[in-house]
């Protein structure tokens, strides 16, 4: 029975404040909220997945180190199993500084994402034994490809968080089924479809789509915000079906807080495959809980909204 979500890729320890403004060059402002909590975008994918009833396992770097115990513990918390690659490697687990600004719920990051992390040893496939859906967030390459190529041998839909483009996402890409690219995306060559949320023409965008299907996926889809989400299906022996899907609407003032909604867009996108949803019923429930998601704090706070 295959009734498992497996997420690869990476977890990070977010420090997130929440500020009137951006301080500008030399100035100290002082935040009145802080949280401190495990973050990343298969790891938020992960918990959200959990916190939709799938269980979930993450193959991740988490390294070893206090910083590491703090993160290993608030997953378990939230419900999800991890394969840790390098548990006794020190300092390998990223830090991200997140400035959330109130009023708008616009959010800074700063990261090293995953620039400390040693080689990672390629995961057991044994990982994917009851797996409905495989997610991979595009970092940690060396441990997401060889699981995507056994996912897809095994039937097993593999699905891209695409929010930026890394070295190894062209490889990645041909062990991909379906792919939901973020509104920043840009391709090599300078290819973003527009550029940024709500962006672009249909035609420019169906570009990007056009060329990040050449690279494998069947189904590719760009987020847009609070705008339409461009959709491409390539189905073999037919002609390419395009479509657009508008999230619903968020009421007059109501986000509070943009950190994560991609991550709760392809987490609950990805359980729904896991449970065997049609790939646009899939990403319909995704655009749904993102939408949520963002009159919310956080990543994760929305999961106790009687709403979901």
């Amino acid at each position: 029975m295959r009734d498992r979500l497996v997420c690869c890729g990476l977890t990070t320890l977010d420090v997130t404040q929440v500020v009137d403004r951006l301080p500008a060059p030399d100035e100290k402002v002082v935040a009145d909220g802080l949280d401190v909590t495990f973050g990343g975008p298969a790891a938020n994918a992960a918990a959200v997945a959990v916190g939709l009833g799938v269980p979930t396992t993450l193959v991740t770097a988490l390294g070893s180190g206090v910083l590491a115990d703090v993160v290993r513990a608030g997953l378990a918390a939230a419900g999800v199993d991890v394969v840790d690659l390098v548990p006794d490697v020190p300092g390998v687990l990223p830090v991200s500084t997140v400035l959330v600004t109130r009023g708008t719920g616009e959010r800074a990051v700063v990261s090293v994402n995953g620039a400390r992390v040693p080689h990672l040893p390629p995961p057991d496939d044994a990982v994917l034994a009851r797996a409905g859906a495989l997610l991979v967030d595009g970092h940690h390459g060396a441990a997401a490809l060889p699981l995507a190529v056994a996912a897809r041998a095994a039937g097993v839909p593999v699905l891209l968080d695409g929010g930026s483009w890394k070295p190894g996402t062209a490889e990645l890409l041909a062990a991909v089924d379906l792919a939901v690219l973020s509104a920043d995306l840009e391709l090599p060559g300078g290819l973003d479809g527009g550029g940024g949320p709500g962006g672009g023409s249909d035609e420019a965008i169906d570009a990007l789509l056009d060329e990040v299907a050449a690279h494998g996926p069947w189904f590719v889809a760009r987020s847009a915000g609070a705008g339409p989400v461009r959709v491409l299906q390539v189905v073999p022996g037919g002609s390419p079906a395009r479509s657009s899907q508008r999230p619903p609407a968020v009421p007059a003032g109501g986000v509070v807080d943009t950190l994560g909604a991609g991550d709760v867009l392809h987490g609950a996108m990805a359980a729904a495959l896991a449970r065997g949803t049609d790939p646009l019923a899939a990403l319909a429930d995704g655009m749904r809980c993102a939408t949520l998601s963002v009159q919310h704090a956080g990543a994760r706070a929305w999961l106790l909204d009687p709403r979901r």
